[in-house]
């Protein structure tokens, strides 16, 4: 009698069996309170915004941050999503695998509820990101409109992370052994993400392994990381704007400064000259030029007499240039391939669990 009850459920298929657990995994989300995370999305999303909002798609080092948030946040849902799916009820899956379970019934059946769960934490996400005011609302470079655009890389960030988790759950023979295994997934993610820690030569194969690598990347390069203006050098001179500069200079020294500053054309650089010529040629006045005199100097001053707005456009512009990267250049084939990477990931993470499982009758505890 088994035996025909299990010939009859393994002949349905494959197929068949994948919206049975499907619908399965919809009953747990509506009566075993999975529906929980949606909100916790939601909370991180808020706390992370209101911390990054201000200089986020902005600067230089607020967009990497950003970034770094924002990969983090998906990682951070897609891992909780699934680390204890599988171990929770591993007692229960293996007595229906021996009933006729197909395992790749059942991992596609959670592939599927996992993707519309990332979905939704996805677009929860976003929102409460521009609801908190993060510059999201603007033009995109791949489909036109960036919430998109971000949107598709959290998604798929989220999803990689969740496929991972999976995988981990499918290892692990207790809830409690996931869960150790967890801050030490989150760590190496964060970690070798290679965008805010500098990682020595040898770590960068192990970055380029990580989720929150591509995430990262993709991100800043959706922001157009490498023409936004970086704001360390002209933070710096604010903060020091009010400290006076004092020292000692002779007026040749004075002289070519200022000679430098406005050019060799110029018509100052012109008088300079003949000045230097007449001095020259009289010891007092030469012995007078190279005297010591003091100076004190208030940057603000300089900074208000030039121009501060003008200023700040400049030295934002010009120290940009030093740390533009390839990683970050906003191109088709950067983001895209980054999106295949994730998607890689995700596909490749739910097949080790597939492989995993399917020797679940071996195991004896």
């Amino acid at each position: 009698m088994a035996k025909n009850g299990r010939r009859a459920l393994r002949s349905r298929g494959r197929v068949y069996q994948i919206p049975i657990y499907f619908g399965k995994l919809l009953r747990g989300f509506a009566y075993m309170n999975d529906w929980k995370v949606l909100p916790m999305a939601a909370v991180i999303a808020a706390l992370v915004s209101m911390v990054v909002r201000k200089d986020f798609f902005v600067t230089m080092e607020g967009t990497l941050k950003g970034a770094f948030a924002l990969s983090c946040v998906a990682i951070w849902n897609g891992c909780f999503n699934s680390i204890q799916v599988i171990c929770r009820e591993r007692g229960i899956l293996k007595r229906e695998h021996r009933s006729g379970l197909h395992i790749t019934s059942y991992i596609v059946s959670h592939m599927l509820y996992q993707a519309l769960l990332c979905l939704a934490q996805t677009i929860i996400t976003v929102y409460v990101c521009n609801l908190c005011g993060v510059k999201i609302n603007t033009q995109g470079f791949m489909t036109g409109n960036l919430m998109i655009d971000i949107g598709i890389t959290v998604f798929l960030v989220s999803y990689a992370s969740d496929m991972l988790s999976l995988l981990v759950s499918a290892i692990a023979h207790s809830t409690t052994a996931a869960m150790t295994v967890m801050p030490f997934l989150l760590i190496f993610q964060l970690v070798f993400s290679g965008g805010i820690f500098s990682l020595p030569a040898w770590a960068n194969g192990l970055s380029d392994i990580t989720i929150s690598n591509y995430g990262l990347r993709c991100i800043a390069a959706q922001a157009d990381y490498n023409h936004l203006p970086l704001a360390a050098g002209w933070d710096t001179l604010v903060k020091i704007e009010n400290e006076p500069i004092t020292g000692e200079t002779t007026a040749n020294e004075l002289l070519t400064v200022v000679r430098k500053a406005v050019g060799d054309d110029s018509p100052v650089s012109q008088i300079i000259d003949t000045v230097t010529v007449v001095t020259a040629a009289d010891p007092a006045y030469a012995a007078l030029t190279e005297e010591k005199i003091p100076y004190s100097v208030n940057l603000k001053n300089i900074i208000d007499g030039v121009g501060r707005d003008g200023l700040k456009k400049t030295i934002q512009e010009r120290t940009s240039a030093s740390r533009r990267s390839e990683r970050y250049e906003q191109s088709r084939e950067n983001i895209m391939d980054c999106w295949f990477t994730l998607f890689a990931f995700s596909l490749l993470y739910a097949l080790f669990a597939i492989i995993v499982l399917e020797f679940i009758d071996r195991d004896k505890r």
